[in-house]
């Protein structure tokens, strides 16, 4: 059974850094293409980060030089480590396998419950 369990949102002043994390089982995750997605209110969902089983990373514009995704294949998790927040960063993010070219599909149809960000002052 697939699941992926994220945690380390919160209220962040802007600029400031969150780390988030994502736990995942029921794949085979070492070999598996890893994403963070977010959807914001009133929005679709999008990816914003890929890191590939080979350690290869691609960024969403709106994202590169801010956001920094790695993997620990040794607990199954994936980070997402977010400095320089804005208020436009404020989503509910997500994690799931997607593809290093940062197409669309690449998801499994299970989410998780996702981990709430807040850039406010």
């Amino acid at each position: 059974q697939v699941q992926f369990v994220e945690s380390g949102g919160g209220l962040v002043q802007p600029g400031g850094s969150l780390r988030l994390s994502c736990a995942a089982s029921g794949i085979m995750f070492s070999i598996n293409s890893l994403g963070w997605y977010r959807q914001a209110p009133g929005k679709q969902r999008e990816l914003v980060a890929v890191i590939t089983s080979g350690g290869m990373k691609n960024y969403a514009d709106s994202v590169k030089g801010r956001f920094t995704i790695s993997r620990e294949n040794a607990k199954n998790t994936v980070y997402l480590q977010m400095n320089s927040l804005k208020p436009e960063d404020t989503a509910g993010y997500y994690c799931n396998t997607a593809r290093y070219t940062m197409g669309s599909g690449g998801h499994l149809e299970v989410w998780g419950q996702g981990t709430l960000v807040t850039v406010s002052s």
